[in-house]
């Protein structure tokens, strides 16, 4: 299957773009800008699943985030309508429910309580994914992705992580998943507060544990840590905070 991958050149494109092909996915990078339709719908012609991860990845002023995670979401979903391309894997976050509070065996599929602006344009994704499924049969697969790094670096992502292998895990099996879903993208962590239930519905089985590298993790916990979305929802990150930063 030809798979179009968003976001090819950032951090978790290019370890999909390294990893994929070894489980046999024949891949496409679109490292352009989501913000040109025509563009992303070019390179959607003749693939069969797209991977969209493209995006401001962190809180920026809403005028940003809105022309890249929101109209260039909405240029990947209509891309791939128009080239009957019929699976999305959208790369959502945990700043989507960051307002939550951290407790046991939290289900992926919280209601929204969005951090920060950046994590109200992944529930608009979420809720884009949802529309695409229900009006024209396609497939999509929501990961609230946790804090993808090489290794766990404070205590918040000794419960939060997500290993490169486990994402390569992640993905792959969300490009075989049918109908609609959204899933926790974080690794079997000892410490980790998302249920594993809805990545074993798609057949997700993370391998990695951050507690592994408990004895390497720096500093202290932090107040905010009791909330899904760590420090996204202190103080510093409102509305008026980004803005007088972005300048």
């Amino acid at each position: 299957m030809t798979v179009l991958v968003t976001g090819a050149d950032g951090r978790i494109g290019s370890v999909l773009m390294q990893r994929l092909p070894a489980v046999g996915w024949e891949l496409v990078a679109f490292d352009g800008d989501v913000r040109d339709g025509a563009a992303v719908h070019a390179a959607a012609v003749g693939c069969e699943a797209v991977v969209h991860l493209a995006g401001i990845a962190t809180e920026a002023p809403w005028d940003v985030i809105r022309d890249v995670n929101i109209d260039g979401t909405v240029n990947v979903f209509e891309a791939a309508r128009r080239n009957s391309v019929r699976r999305v894997v959208y790369a959502s976050s945990t700043h989507a429910v960051g307002f939550e509070r951290v407790a046991p065996n939290l289900a992926a599929d919280l209601r929204p309580r969005p951090d920060t602006l950046y994590g109200v344009s992944k529930v608009f994704g979420e809720a884009l994914g949802r529309y695409y499924v229900d009006r024209y049969g396609m497939s999509v697969t929501c990961l609230r992705i946790g804090t993808f790094e090489d290794r766990p670096r404070d205590h918040r992502t000794l419960a939060t992580w997500l290993s490169p292998d486990d994402c390569v895990r992640l993905v792959d099996a969300a490009l075989r998943a049918d109908g609609f879903a959204i899933v926790a993208g974080v690794s079997a962590n000892a410490g980790r507060y998302w249920s594993a239930e809805s990545g074993r519905a798609i057949g997700f089985v993370p391998r990695d544990d951050a507690s592994a590298f408990a004895d390497e993790v720096q500093g202290e916990p932090h107040e905010s840590d009791a909330f899904v979305g760590g420090g996204f929802t202190s103080d510093g990150f409102g509305i008026d905070e980004v803005a007088a930063r972005w300048v």
